[in-house]
């Protein structure tokens, strides 16, 4: 599929996810298979007060592409000189943060707070699209609560001021990652615009990969959560839907050596410091569910160093 002149080879991409979906994170499941990966979410605002923080959230790595750098704000103007700013980093897509329900980004009317109202998103995505010279999309869940699904409304809206894609999270923001995606407001949304639309939520196997693609006629899915300690799910999904099966997950032993690199590549990127404590959340879901993990999950939860790492890694390989 294309974004415009972008062309997306494959069939999912890796969600924005904030707090994890860093440069580690996405070089990781672009190996795995990821068609398309976008970046943590990044304050328009705090781009334009040259905060270090989002130069780091801006950056991206040349194997991980095509990628995009996703930004939330709820000034237009702002958002177009941010979104010019991010040019730097040469993002080959500028999304548009209009789904997050995290109460301290819509409580600044910004996030899902935007679908509330479409007259401003509109303009925000016009004054992006106009300040930038590559494609601009949209990422948005499909209304505020069950009484306001909205999701048509605002899809037409933003694709008549210039988005070239958007993406649907199945939820509304009152129902945050709860209960089963709507995949019926993910098909509306493709039958009411001419652009791409990307489908997201409750995709944890290639079969609900499938079915969303079958049932909601998308034109890509997008994987979040489901790829949390599973980052070969990208390859697992590529593999069903172009051959009917796919190969098992990795061994035990396979994923801690997955884990062990992933926590390489965060120390390399971010110091051993900050990449250890990142590797913490990573650990319990690499190793969630797998036989002798479960006491030591504490030890995971507070590992200082890589030492302590590999060897709790090689005692959850042997089973203890």
């Amino acid at each position: 599929m294309f974004i415009a002149d972008v062309e997306i080879s494959g069939y999912c991409a890796l969600a924005p996810m904030a707090g994890v979906a860093d440069r580690a994170f996405r070089e990781l499941c672009k190996n795995f298979g990821a068609a398309y990966t976008v970046g943590e979410m990044v304050s328009a605002k705090g781009i334009t007060m040259n905060d270090k923080k989002s130069q780091e959230l801006l950056t991206i790595s040349d194997c991980e592409r095509p990628s995009a750098v996703q930004l939330f704000g709820n000034v237009p103007e702002i958002m177009a000189k941010a979104a010019e700013y991010s040019l730097k980093f040469s993002p080959e897509i500028i999304d548009i943060n209009m789904g997050c329900p995290a109460p301290k980004v819509i409580k600044n009317g910004c996030g899902s707070a935007l679908m509330k109202d479409t007259k401003l998103a509109g303009e925000i995505v016009k004054a992006v699209s106009e300040a930038v010279n590559v494609p601009v999309t949209v990422k948005m869940r499909t209304g505020w609560d069950k009484d306001s699904v909205n999701c048509v409304e605002l899809a037409k809206t933003v694709e008549e001021n210039g988005a070239a894609a958007i993406c649907v999270h199945g939820r509304t923001k009152e129902q945050m990652y709860t209960p089963p995606a709507d995949l019926d407001s993910i098909k509306a949304v493709k039958l009411a615009v001419s652009i791409p639309v990307i489908g997201n939520g409750d995709i944890y196997t290639p079969e609900d990969a499938k079915r969303m693609y079958d049932y909601t006629g998308c034109d890509l899915v997008m994987v979040g959560r489901g790829a949390l300690g599973m980052p070969w799910i990208f390859g697992q999904i590529n593999e069903y839907l172009e051959k009917g099966s796919y190969s098992p997950a990795p061994s035990v032993e396979e994923r801690m050596k997955i884990m062990l690199g992933h926590a390489n590549r965060i120390c390399e990127l971010r110091g051993d410091k900050i990449g250890m404590c990142e590797i913490r959340k990573h650990a319990l879901w690499y190793t969630k569910g797998l036989k002798g993990s479960a006491k030591l999950r504490k030890e995971l939860s507070t590992v200082q160093n890589m030492d302590e790492l590999y060897e709790l890694s090689k005692k959850i390989a042997s089973g203890l």
